[in-house]
């Protein structure tokens, strides 16, 4: 045989051999994957029992399902292709404390109420977008009766076993709120999501204010897991405040306060929904319907007024000076808009501006302690008396544009990050923020600051205190009377006699008139709000009245 013939046969070896160490290597890749793909499987906890499996169809492909008391995990079943090539997909899992309802699909016709095939289970769980809450929906395909009921059943039984979440919930609606809109907002977006995730409701549409404050004196507590407030701010704090005099009078504690016993949802409808974007980051219906149904609880600190001795209300915030006269004015025309109305009263405040010559105490919060210990302590004073000893007062007396009180941020669309950024939901203390004589420019940049990031406290003539009480006593209002402000061709300057004054306030978005110097105390972790600690709120409100 030639050299020329012989040369054929050894490349056709070489080409068989570069085949079988190509194949080999295929099979060696096919291998690594499949050990990864199982690596990339949920894996269950050791300490958790499957409690179902099986086979069901999520979109067009047939997956292998588990169940466990946390988690629900769906993989894909992938046949393995000729070559023993396997498709990678990861797969998929949910959590069961984000599921708030179960329901078993079935095919009806039109106009047929109920009965027909079953084609599986839906399961309707909650997303998060951003700072929003979002209803989404998982199929899992299975035309077997039986093999859905008894998926069905099980899943129920492990959603009721939540005990945060409410069964049976009181719910109040202001339908005077804002744009009178409540009543609608609650029965296209919330009374939906409550009756899929079997929440039962007993409603009281309010007739006027002080409504709910009387119907919560009377109302059968055990008989609720929860209490709803479909409304604006002024909704909100009558609802806390009766749910911590309710409390107060079930203790026979009427000089100490005590925790309210239900929590509170708060469905925004108002205007600015301050609380309710402190505990749910935006003014949305269905996020705040999502932390009422899944039970998300938050602590929240509150404060109690005080004036002569007399308890005027529980609240979260008050503004004294520029944020009660721009309140005031407001209130005086209410027939505007309430954005005009609101724009109106803050440039005619500001065109009238003026301070107010206050002595200002206050004591400094203890950070060290816990709010429960906080509490403890708060209510060993009022058994041993007063909470005066004077060594713990820091006195002040000048002149002021505006002294806030918080005990909350006070998030919202017009103030991100909130009135008072430097104070938290359940930190045991509140904010004073004392503002004092500036000229007008300096107190807009003031203002104006609060809608950016930061920086609305660097100013000198800023103080802030992180305080767990304060006392403010007004010595004398000196300008024009509220009747002559509101009537530009008549400035008569005129001197108030002290007695004869009367302040208002703007506590929690109400305007309160008080004559007499207040007293504010922070009560920690007082009531429980449906929701979360958040930072920063949603912010699509640009004011352009300043």
């Amino acid at each position: 045989m030639s050299a020329s013939e012989n040369e054929p046969r050894e490349e056709r070896k070489k080409k068989k051999e570069k085949k079988k160490i190509k194949k080999e290597e295929k099979l060696s890749v096919t291998a690594k994957e499949k050990e990864e793909n199982e690596a990339q499987k949920p894996e269950v906890n050791s300490s958790e029992c499957v409690l179902l499996r099986g086979i069901f169809k999520v979109g067009k492909k047939s997956h292998d399902v588990l169940l466990t008391s946390t988690t629900l995990t769906w993989t894909p079943i992938m046949p393995e292709s000729p070559i023993g090539e396997v498709c990678s997909l990861r797969p998929g899992v949910l959590m069961l404390r984000d599921v708030f309802a179960a329901k078993v699909k079935r095919r009806r016709a039109a106009g047929q109420p109920s009965g027909g095939p079953v084609l599986g289970i839906a399961l309707f769980y909650c997303k998060r977008r951003g700072r929003r809450l979002v209803e989404e929906t998982l199929h899992l395909h299975n035309a077997s009766s039986e093999h859905a009921h008894t998926w069905y059943n099980t899943l129920k039984k492990l959603l009721t076993g939540f005990s945060s979440r409410p069964r049976c919930v009181k719910v109040f609606i202001n339908p005077s709120s804002h744009k009178k809109e409540a009543v609608y907002i609650y029965r296209e977006h919330v009374a939906p999501l409550f009756k899929m995730a079997d929440v039962r409701t007993d409603i009281t549409v309010t007739e006027m204010r002080g409504h709910a404050l009387s119907v919560m004196k009377e109302l059968k507590l055990d008989e609720f897991d929860g209490v709803v407030c479909v409304g604006g701010d002024g909704s909100v704090a009558e609802l806390c405040h009766a749910l911590v005099l309710r409390a107060q009078l079930d203790a026979g504690s009427p000089e100490s306060p005590v925790r309210a016993p239900l929590p509170l949802g708060i469905i925004p409808a108002g205007s600015t929904d301050v609380v309710s974007c402190s505990v749910h980051g935006v003014r949305d219906p269905v996020t705040a319907a999502m932390h009422i149904i899944l039970g998300h609880l938050q602590q929240v600190d509150m404060c109690s007024f005080f004036s002569l001795g007399q308890l005027l209300r529980f609240g979260f915030s008050a503004m004294f000076g520029f944020g009660g006269r721009s309140l005031a004015r407001a209130e005086k025309k209410r027939w505007m808009p309430s954005s005009r109305r609101r724009e109106y009263a803050l440039v005619k405040t500001l065109a009238r501006l003026r301070a107010d010559d206050c002595q200002l105490s206050f004591r400094a919060s203890d950070t060290n302690n816990t709010p429960s210990e906080q509490l403890d302590e708060e209510q060993d004073q009022d058994q041993n008396g007063d909470l005066e000893g004077a060594e713990s007062w820091t006195t002040v007396q000048g002149l002021y544009l505006s002294i806030s009180i918080m005990a909350i941020p006070c998030l919202s669309p017009h103030a991100p990050r909130g009135l008072a950024p430097n104070t938290r939901l359940a930190n045991g203390s509140a904010e004073l923020i004392a503002v004092g004589d500036t000229s007008r420019s300096e107190f807009i940049k003031h203002l104006k600051r609060y809608s950016t990031s930061s920086g609305q406290f660097n100013s000198s003539f800023v103080e802030t205190h992180a305080v767990s009480a304060v006392r403010l006593c007004p010595r004398k209002m000196i300008g024009c009377s509220e009747e002559e402000s509101e009537d530009d061709s008549k400035m008569t300057a005129i001197i108030q006699p002290e007695a004869a004054s009367v302040f208002p306030w703007n506590i929690d978005g109400e305007l309160v008139e008080i004559p007499n110097e207040v007293l504010i105390r922070v009560h920690p972790g007082l009531i429980t709000l449906y929701g979360e600690e958040v930072h920063e709120a949603e912010s699509n409100v640009s004011c352009s009245c300043i």
